[in-house]
């Protein structure tokens, strides 16, 4: 079958459908309005649904050692909650000492919290252990008996501190505050159910209310309180929610000048938001807080779309068709261009599922489903809608004039780039472009950038409170875990050759540029050993024995949370600077280094726990699926491009501009300093997504003019007029919407913004400048020829056959 019978036969079928539609139009609409309020009704179940394990990579190899060990060494799930005095002195006076024993009580009984995992001065894990005349003697830090009000008990606490080796884990470096240190649960022991991140983070807050005072400050710090100091700003989200609508309401009314096709547009564009929230709770899905945007990325490329058919249906009405007939032709128009382009952005959410975390399969299936949705709505419903509406005499006659004075001038002047000489000079600036691109593109890094949380600004209470225990602690909730695994040793902590490998992979560590603090078991066990010396530093060495290891049990206890029974796993703890992907990246790369470099026999060191460990295996999840999600999106554009439009011409036309723009968006990326992160990896998808939009729209309507008859200058011209007008007035409303989220508190939603308005505009520039440039060059013009005069001879033979199907019953009747 040749391209122009295919054609044909498409056009057939668009026609047979566009008759249906018509003809049912009442029944459709029908059902339309019911299924709308069935959704409706379900989004009101429509519950967040955050998750640390929906965030973890659970397939990459690091988080397999994570999990193979979670039970034994937890702690990537932490909070932290910081009482600092402000008064005179230090910690140990009787108000201070009080409020931390009655806040490490409210942590305790926090829902979720697991309670032999929280760790204060007032805990009875937290011990002392001292040489005395009589042998060793050990005690928790704060007796049972304490009275803060008692001096002696005070000083006694005080000395207990000391000798505990705990100032700079729970007491700060200048002994003015105290640390709280709590590990959660996935699932409430109490209930069985998900944890709710959102009420751990609001009892977090009521505690920070209760003791925070005139002496007393309160710093915390943590994943829940993350979760619902995003949760908080989620508000917001729906403020500039409202004002991306309202500005687009106000810019399409101002286009239109007409409010029923204004009030239409924004319905439809809505219609697949409310599918979407309202489908999530039937497949048993929530949204995340990390993905609530997503529903206005939805609303912004259903207003795209909306603005094509309202657009293309107010041209033939200015022809002088009916509404019926308008919408007909609207959807015959647009139907292949807007339904291939629509699929193209749902195998664009698709793609990122290629990266195997909870959170970002979820939300490319709710980007995904909520495009499909759109082509039932704005292919179906939005024509059936303008069927039965009549535009306003002063619109009408508006679109009247409009359409004489862009057919004598107006767009056709952008026929100019489609001409050899004009498009050289779109060559020039595409190319250098291109080149500062790759260039500044390199600059682009993987994961986090800069301290504290990114998902909030830098001012926000949360970073405040993390530069502040960060600074006062040797600690912090970035730490990376290293498991050693032993093998073929009975009791590993009381063979010299295990030992002295941790022991000289702990001094490699500390040495590492981005590196706070390490802990380990040979450093805890070095402490005891010169315990049983009378405390001579001389002896805070590892013995080569057996029995002088014996001196350093008390650091092998399984309780300590150090290592497993018999040591057949020990931990070594890492803590970080920060946890930018740079400074990870680093670390990693040097425990890869010396885990290669060593020799010693039954030893291995693997990767990773802790929360910097699910950094590492997320960031480097993202960086593997980088290339292939690129690669697999742009080829999936590409074989849609290649099927609609039999040409790979087309492909190339479509394609180019997108891959420029692509690559200039990771230099902004670079120069803004936003990592390629799971929250950033969706705004490239959406950008190309939003960008093929353009050029499918363009290239479709240049196609059909050409094999109409028209010059390659002429038929841009004319998609320009036709289908310009939508793709400008888009790309700029959505530029000035997304770009209010610039005063956004959430630091994530400044960072998408940002990038969005940045796609939505180039990317135009890309479809308006380069794509007829390209048709230039490439021969388009007399491609497309051929195969228009193909289909014209075509359609002459039709017509003749069927035309002496008619003349001959005549000529045989007697």
């Amino acid at each position: 079958m040749t391209a122009s019978t295919r054609s044909s036969a498409l056009a057939r079928f668009v026609d047979r459908c566009a008759g249906a539609i018509m003809r049912h139009r009442l029944v459709l609409l029908a059902v339309c309005v019911a299924l709308t309020a069935a959704f409706g009704f379900s989004a009101a179940r429509l519950r967040l649904d955050p998750g640390f394990n929906k965030m973890i990579p659970m397939e990459h190899p690091y988080m397999q050692v994570f999990n193979r060990y979670a039970s034994a060494f937890p702690g990537a799930n932490t909070v932290l909650v910081s009482l600092r005095w402000k008064g005179q002195g230090d910690i140990y006076n009787e108000q201070f000492m009080d409020e931390l024993r009655r806040a490490t009580d409210d942590v305790f009984f926090i829902p979720g919290v697991n309670r032999s995992r929280v760790f204060s001065l007032f805990t009875p894990n937290v011990r002392y252990t001292e040489v005395t005349e009589a042998g060793f003697r050990g005690d928790v830090v704060v007796p049972g008996q304490f009275s803060s009000a008692n001096p002696n008990d005070l000083a006694k606490v005080r000395r207990n501190v000391a000798r505990s080796g705990q100032i700079g884990r729970l007491v700060s470096n200048d002994l003015k505050a105290g640390l709280i240190r709590a590990e959660l649960r996935e699932t409430d022991p109490t209930t069985g159910k998900r944890l709710d991140y959102g009420a751990v983070a609001k009892q977090l807050e009521q505690i920070r209310a209760r003791y925070a005072n005139q002496n007393v400050e309160v710093d915390i710090i943590g994943f829940a309180k993350l979760v619902g100091d995003v949760e908080s700003g989620i508000a917001g989200v729906m403020v500039f929610f409202g004002i991306a609508f309202a500005v687009t309401a106000a810019l399409l009314l101002a286009y239109t000048r007409s409010l029923k096709t204004t009030a239409l547009a924004l319905c439809v564009a809505l219609l697949p938001v409310v599918w979407l929230l309202g489908a999530l709770p039937i497949l048993g899905l929530g949204i995340d807080p990390m993905s609530i945007l997503v529903p206005f990325l939805i609303f912004s490329i259903g207003v795209s779309h909306a603005v094509q058919m309202t657009n293309a249906w107010k041209q033939a009405l200015a022809t002088g068709l009916s509404s019926v007939d308008a919408a007909r032709d609207a959807f015959r128009k647009l139907f292949v261009p807007g339904t291939v382009a629509l699929l193209t952005n749902a195998l664009g959410f698709m793609v990122i599922m290629r990266i195997r975390i909870d959170i970002v399969r979820e939300l490319g299936v709710t980007a995904c489903l909520g495009v499909m949705l759109m082509i039932i709505t704005n292919k179906v419903f939005l024509p059936i809608l303008l069927s039965y509406t009549k535009l306003e005499r002063g619109a009408l006659a508006r679109a009247q004039r409009s359409a004489v004075r862009s057919k004598d001038g107006g767009w056709a002047r952008f026929g100019v780039f489609a001409r050899p000489l004009p498009a050289l000079g779109v060559f020039a600036v595409a190319l250098a472009l291109l080149a500062y691109g790759a260039e500044a593109s390199r600059g682009l890094q993987i994961g986090d950038i800069g301290s504290g949380a990114p998902e909030l600004r830098a001012n926000s209470r949360y970073n405040v409170d993390n530069a502040r225990i960060t600074s006062q602690y040797n600690i912090g909730v970035d730490a990376l875990a290293v498991i050693v695994e032993t093998q073929g040793y009975d009791d590993a902590c009381l063979h010299y050759p295990v030992m002295s490998a941790i022991e000289r992979f702990e001094m490699q560590m500390r040495g590492v540029s981005g590196v706070q603090s390490v802990v380990s078991v040979p450093s805890l066990a070095k402490v005891s050993i010169a315990a049983f010396n009378e405390g001579n530093p001389r002896w805070a060495a590892l013995p080569r024995s057996t029995d002088g290891l014996t001196q350093g049990a008390s650091a092998f206890d399984p309780d300590n949370g150090m290592n497993t029974e018999n040591c057949q796993a020990i931990q070594v703890l890492i803590y970080t600077d920060n946890h930018e992907g740079r400074t990870i990246a680093h670390i990693v790369d040097e425990i890869k280094r010396f885990a290669a470099e060593d020799e010693t026999k039954g030893v291995a060191f693997r990767l990773a726990g802790g929360n910097v460990g699910v950094m590492a295996a997320t960031n480097e999840a993202v960086a593997d699926a980088e290339i292939a999600m690129l690669l697999s999106i742009f080829g999936a554009i590409a074989l849609l491009c290649l099927v609609t439009f039999r040409s790979w011409r087309a492909v190339l036309c479509v394609i180019v501009p997108l891959t420029i723009v692509s690559i200039l968006c990771n230099a902004v990326m670079a120069k803004l300093g936003i990592g390629l992160k799971v929250a950033t990896l969706p705004v490239i998808t959406l950008g190309v997504g939003v960008g093929v939009d353009y050029g499918i729209y363009l290239y479709e309507r240049l196609q059909h003019e050409v094999r109409a008859g028209a010059s390659l200058p002429e038929a841009f011209g004319e998609a320009m007029r036709q289908r310009g007008t939508a793709a400008l007035f888009t790309a700029a409303t959505m530029f000035i919407g997304v770009g209010t989220w610039a005063g956004s508190a959430l630091k994530f939603q400044v960072d998408m913004g940002v990038l969005l308005a940045f796609m939505f505009l180039v990317n135009l520039f890309g479809a308006v400048f380069l794509l007829p440039a390209l048709a230039a060059w490439l021969g388009v013009e007399r491609a497309e020829r051929r195969v228009g005069e193909r289909a014209g001879s075509v359609q002459s033979a039709e017509s003749a056959a069927r035309h002496a199907s008619v003349e001959e019953p005549a000529h045989a009747r007697p």
